[in-house]
């Protein structure tokens, strides 16, 4: 009778539903992996074109100023130029995961060795992120026990693609988080023994 009116029966949608409930769960994965990409991809590349002149007037000689140019860009920081080889390196790593994942779904030990690959790379996205982070801060704010003064308030733009940056980083690590729990719930003894 419910076939008559276009109604499908309970047991035929209920199976339907978990064929769908199963697809987003296989989907998670792989959209989380492309935001990370994205997150990362933009930390890098703002953080790697980041660079500001201030030209200012050092002196007056008779009625001539004399002007410096001071230029901030990321390489002059070491801590900003491994902000940006670790944010490239786990962009880089996630496209080629997301473009060989086809591959990499065969077996166990493949997930398990795409787990811990996901660990390291949280692992170096954090510590640039956090490395990063506290340059920012101290140039920021200064460093008034050692009278190093901050220099945002003259490389304001500077300081704005840092922070744009260091966002997109945290996003990236927070994503590449995501996935390592994912990762290993999906890895764990007991999930294998209910999938089988």
């Amino acid at each position: 009778m419910d076939l008559e009116h276009g109604k499908k029966p309970p047991a035929i949608a209920a199976a339907e539903l978990s064929s769908l409930k199963d697809k987003l769960v296989g989907l998670r994965p792989v959209l989380l992996r492309a935001a990370a990409v994205l997150a990362t991809a933009v930390a890098a590349v703002v953080m790697g074109l980041n660079r500001q002149s201030y030209t200012a007037v050092v002196a007056i000689v008779g009625t001539r100023p004399l002007t410096q140019t001071f230029t901030a860009k990321f390489s002059d920081t070491p801590a900003f130029v491994y902000f940006v080889i670790a944010n490239g390196v786990a962009s880089l790593y996630n496209l080629v995961v997301l473009l060989i994942r086809r591959c990499l779904m065969q077996g166990r030990a493949h997930n398990l060795v795409v787990h811990r690959m996901d660990m390291v790379i949280m692992v170096l996205l954090a510590t640039g992120a956090a490395t990063a982070a506290s340059m920012a801060e101290l140039g920021k704010n200064g460093n008034l026990h050692t009278r190093w003064n901050p220099i945002c308030n003259k490389f304001g733009s500077f300081c704005n693609r840092g922070g744009v940056s260091l966002v997109s980083s945290f996003v990236g690590v927070a994503l590449m988080l995501a996935l390592n729990l994912l990762s290993a719930a999906a890895t764990s003894p007991r999930a294998v023994v209910a999938g089988q």
